[in-house]
């Protein structure tokens, strides 16, 4: 019988181990995940939960999405005041590279009306942001300031991850198109696929230590 994988060790490590390696990963991941973002939003067929939050201030307030992205992960590292949870370096750099990401993909692509071009657009989106994913988060140098609200609520109230995580993203999803963010067919496949696709992405994009390396 085949043996199971033993879990990633995705915990945060020290900025000075192989920082020559892990800051272009991180950086890099964060600039593929806006890009990411923007990809889907041009396939306008369904944003993932936080992105339709996104928009939909965006919307309401007349203000780019990556701006309003930066101001709704401000939000939620405030909220980690009363979880105990401390940022890392990845956590800034979050906010900051993720918001121009967005911006600037989107000044460079632009709308486009035929369904043959959104839908491979929604597509390359969501692939694009698993592997974005993995790839910031591999380089273990602190969670992104929604991941840190998860992690918090898990550790603060003794709930499974998968309760605290869906209870958020039903809540963002259910506020950002209140607002008038995109939630459809988009919004399905991100939610049925992220998971899966991240996780298969982890395992070539973790940074590992000797220790993760045994047995």
């Amino acid at each position: 019988m085949a043996s199971i994988p033993a879990p990633l060790d995705l915990s945060p490590l020290s900025v000075r181990f192989r920082p020559h390696a892990r800051f272009p990963q991180l950086i890099g991941g964060l600039l593929l995940y806006g890009a990411s973002l923007a990809l889907m939003v041009r396939g306008d067929l369904g944003l993932s939960p936080w992105s339709v939050l996104d928009q939909g201030i965006s919307e309401r307030l007349g203000v780019s999405m990556g701006m309003a992205s930066a101001v709704v992960g401000v939000a939620v590292l405030l909220s980690w005041l009363p979880l105990r949870q401390r940022p890392g370096v990845g956590t800034v750099a979050n906010v900051l590279l993720i918001a121009f990401a967005v911006d600037a993909t989107l000044a460079l692509l632009p709308p486009v009306e035929a369904l043959g071009i959104r839908v491979p657009l929604l597509i390359a989106g969501v692939v694009l942001n698993a592997l974005a994913t993995a790839t910031y988060v591999g380089a273990r140098l602190g969670p992104g300031p929604r991941d840190g609200l998860m992690t918090g609520l898990h550790a603060r109230t003794g709930w499974s991850v998968r309760l605290v995580r869906t209870s958020i993203e039903v809540c963002v999803l259910a506020a950002g198109w209140l607002l008038g963010g995109t939630a459809g067919l988009g919004t399905v496949l991100y939610a049925v696929a992220i998971g899966p696709l991240t996780q298969t992405c982890l395992r070539f994009t973790a940074v590992r230590v000797k220790k993760d390396l045994c047995p």
